[in-house]
């Protein structure tokens, strides 16, 4: 009895040993691709090796940077891009189709391990689309099936806003119109193939939308006295990143999947920013980075209050500063290298380095709110037709937008179209910055807080 008894612990360890193997705790890396200056798919592997990843996360099947990555031991996730899914979702042949054409030429020599379907498809795609994303899910997963590749999980990501409710994480809700015709099924799904919610979660933008009532070290996992304790649960946290996974965890439960495992399909923080974007600074990211692999691979795993003890796989985002990206300046410096492959810091995915291994990172500059004015000009060597176009656009929005740059008035010279647009692009963004514009038009502007004006000329500029 007692050999017998010893057998069975040693299969129960040993099945714990596989089940905790499937899902490790190695870090990974988000690979984008929104640049015209990014190294070779080849380079970028080796580079994606040096910085200690074990996973690497794509957001399309791009067939350069699979082939570059056959072979070697990255884990890999794929994804299908947003556009596919309204077809795909009803079209079982489009999805055979496209693991025919995706996945069985790599596999099994490249490791694809996760295949998402849409990336933020509630966050950034039409209201249409997301009702694809769970269809598209399941055709996906049949496909695979149908070649026998059933350990691939199927997945989609989520950012934080399809929350209605968020603090205290107790009380995290998905939000009404997305709940149950679409959420309660991906969980369905997600719980009947033991996959993973894939959850994006960036503590910067909450702490930079409220950083008068919430602590930056809170924000960086740097506190050691600042602690919350949840009114409801019980449970104290000691950083934001808990507070928000956690926060998802309870609204899983409240429509009755408590059970659902979590991905971090991107975390991370910018390394710099426009202007105004406050806390965008290399300080920061690298001490947020840091700190969060150092939890993220810690042994035995530290997991969450509301699941401790329990690993969270992960993906830093990103690999590369990508200055093709839309949107404000901190959306193209998330990297943790720059486009020439030299790190914007120092920084190991495999969480072995430890923080006096590192150079002294530069101070911060920028974590107090800037006061006083900004203008928005045009950027140096932008293309002039993209520009007139540019310039055409501003002009065409708003009241009166353009009309000092309209000959004989008093901003019509120096009459050239670098000067007319700063001054489009500057009046522009003085009348919509409070609906949600920014000083980007495709990477033609950029956000000053040098007064362009000149003589009579006064340019319209936005006061924080």
């Amino acid at each position: 009895m007692l050999k017998m008894g010893l057998l069975s612990l040693f299969f129960h360890f040993l099945f714990l040993s596989i089940s905790s193997g499937e899902i490790s705790s190695q870090v990974g890396i988000n690979y984008g691709q929104l640049g015209d200056n990014l190294p070779s798919p080849e380079k970028s592997v080796k580079l994606i090796q040096s910085i200690g990843s074990k996973r690497v996360k794509i957001y399309d099947a791009n067939p350069d940077i699979l082939n570059a990555l056959r072979g070697t031991d990255l884990q890999v996730s794929i994804m299908v891009p947003n556009q596919h899914l309204t077809n795909i979702s009803t079209n079982q042949k489009l999805a055979d189709s496209w693991i025919q054409s995706n996945v069985l030429p790599f596999y099994p020599k490249v490791k694809i391990r996760y295949l998402l379907v849409g990336n933020e498809v509630i966050s950034s795609s039409p209201k249409e689309i997301w009702y694809s994303i769970v269809p598209a899910m399941r055709k996906i997963k049949n496909a695979l099936n149908t070649h026998r590749l059933n350990k691939i999980k199927v997945g989609t990501s989520m950012a934080m806003d399809v929350l209605e409710s968020s603090f205290p994480p107790s009380n995290g809700t998905f939000r009404s119109d997305i709940a149950y015709p679409i959420v309660k099924p991906m969980l369905q799904f997600l719980s009947r193939t033991k996959s993973f919610y894939f959850l994006d979660v960036y503590p910067y933008f909450p702490w930079f939308t409220d950083s008068n009532n919430i602590n930056l070290d809170y924000a960086l996992f740097e506190s050691r006295t600042i602690k919350y304790t949840d009114p409801v649960s019980n449970l104290t946290y000691s950083n934001l990143f808990d507070q928000m996974v956690d926060s998802v965890i309870f609204a899983m439960e409240k429509l009755g999947y408590p059970d659902v495992r979590i991905w971090i399909a991107e975390t991370g923080w910018p390394n710099a920013g426009d202007i105004d974007q406050i806390g965008a600074n290399i300080y920061n990211a690298a001490t947020y980075n840091r700190n969060v692999i150092k939890k993220l691979t810690a042994k035995p795993p530290v997991g969450t209050p509301a699941r401790p003890g329990r690993v969270l796989p992960s993906f830093i985002f990103a690999l590369y500063n990508e200055n093709q990206k839309p949107g404000p300046g901190t959306e193209r410096h998330f990297g943790l290298l720059y486009p020439n492959g030299s790190n914007v810091y120092a920084i190991d995915l495999s969480g072995k380095t430890p923080d006096s291994a590192y150079e002294p990172l530069p101070k911060p500059t920028n974590n107090e709110p800037y006061k006083g004015k900004i203008w928005c000009v045009a950027a140096r060597g932008v293309n002039a037709s993209e520009l007139g176009s540019a310039l055409s656009y501003a002009c065409s929005q708003g009241n009166k937008t353009c009309d000092p740059i309209q000959p004989g008035k008093e901003c019509f010279k120096p009459d050239s179209l670098v000067w007319h647009a700063s001054y489009a692009f500057s009046s522009y963004w003085s009348q919509f910055k409070k609906t949600g514009a920014t000083c980007y038009f495709n990477g033609l502007a950029t956000p000053t807080a040098k007064d362009p004006s000149f003589g009579r000329c006064k340019f319209p500029s936005v006061t924080l």
